[in-house]
């Protein structure tokens, strides 16, 4: 049976936004339902920072995907009506180039010598893989959080490539905020000793640092709501440690634990730190000389969905209002959608309830 992963590999050098070039490239993808005879049924979804391009199980990969309750036959984001394709980042480790793969010309990888990484080489990997499925115009382009922030590159670098699109979760640029809260993230990880300077072995990871910025991310892509909700001060059921007076007490505490040991096997290092980077260097301003009114020109859109969270700590409501409001200015469709979810940032993988119909309705109106 073919596997379900994809690739694209361009064998030519890949110049980077800010400054070389990767000597070749691979992109990996997934596709679900079926490209139609006009080809003009595509959807094209870039994902957040840690996900793979597995957003929904299918006849090859029967395994659930990251956005399962969302991609489908019959689910807003409907294969039996759209051909589907969600992408791996650039730079991420599910099978397209990072900064641990092995760079062709030194047989070793890449580490610290791969180039600056930004959204707007995330959004051209993912352009190189419809043109390679000759798609000409996406019906819509879809992408939460760092995906949010890619659909925009994607549209003022490609205006002529999609129909609609769909931010979720995203914004035109970074604010201090998140910015100083994903610099602490990288710093954990590059103070860790084993971190080597981004020169670790396979068997030696920086687990430490790896662990300490999982749990930052964690509790910031939720909310205090939820989590007072969720866990209040309820016990830990582990065994507290007799000879470690500060080990976990606390439910949330063993919460963290769990999924930032889980993220330690699944994710590179040095890849998070160039994801994690790319995200603050984003400025949708700088496709119109400084001016986000002017970025916004470029869009050659027929309609738009912004979707923001009011709990969302990383991305406040506030930029996706200011992003609907500039898209609102040109002429076109535009919808915003402000959901009161509990789940923060990360509502869009959760809430289902509040997402789907607003997805959905968007949709089935193309």
């Amino acid at each position: 049976m073919a596997a379900a992963r994809k690739y694209l590999k361009l064998d030519q050098p890949f110049p980077m936004r800010r400054g070389g070039s990767l000597p070749s490239v691979q992109i990996a993808y997934e596709t679900w339902g079926e490209l139609n005879a006009a080809r003009d049924n595509a959807i094209l979804i870039f994902t957040g920072l840690s996900p793979s391009a597995h957003a929904a199980s299918s006849a090859l990969d029967c395994s659930p995907g990251w956005w399962e309750d969302m991609v489908g036959p019959g689910r807003p984001i409907d294969t039996s009506r759209f051909f589907v394709v969600c992408v791996n980042s650039l730079g991420s480790v599910f099978g397209s180039t990072s900064p641990a793969s092995i760079n062709p010309q030194t047989g070793k990888p890449y580490r610290l010598s791969f180039p600056i990484l930004t959204v707007e080489d995330i959004a051209r990997g993912g352009y190189e893989v419809i043109r390679s499925l000759k798609i000409e115009k996406l019906r819509c382009v879809i992408g939460p959080s760092l995906g949010g922030m890619t659909v925009l590159a994607f549209a003022a670098m490609f205006p002529d490539a999609a129909r609609s699109l769909i931010s979720i979760s995203g914004a035109a640029r970074s604010t201090p905020f998140t910015i100083a809260l994903r610099s602490l993230q990288r710093e954990m990880i590059r103070k860790d000793p084993a971190w080597q300077g981004g020169n670790y072995s396979a068997d030696a990871v920086p687990v430490e640092g790896m662990r300490l910025a999982r749990k930052l991310g964690m509790i910031t892509y939720r909310s205090a709501k939820e989590w007072l909700q969720r866990f209040g001060r309820e016990r830990a059921s582990v065994e507290h440690k007799p000879d470690d007076p500060f080990s976990i007490d606390f439910e949330i505490e063993a919460y963290l634990e769990s999924h930032a040991s889980k993220f330690v096997g699944q994710f590179d290092p040095n890849a998070y730190l160039y994801l994690s980077r790319a995200m603050d260097l984003f400025d949708l301003a700088d496709h119109g000389e400084g001016s986000l009114s002017e970025a916004l020109k470029r869009f050659k859109l027929e309609s738009v969905l912004v979707i923001g969270v009011e709990t969302d700590l990383l991305f406040p409501i506030e930029q996706q209002q200011e992003l609907a409001e500039g898209l609102s200015g040109t002429g076109r469709e535009v919808n915003f959608a402000r959901l009161n979810s509990l789940q923060g940032h990360d509502a869009f993988l959760v809430d289902m309830d509040q997402f789907r119909p607003v997805i959905g309705d968007f949709l089935r109106g193309l």
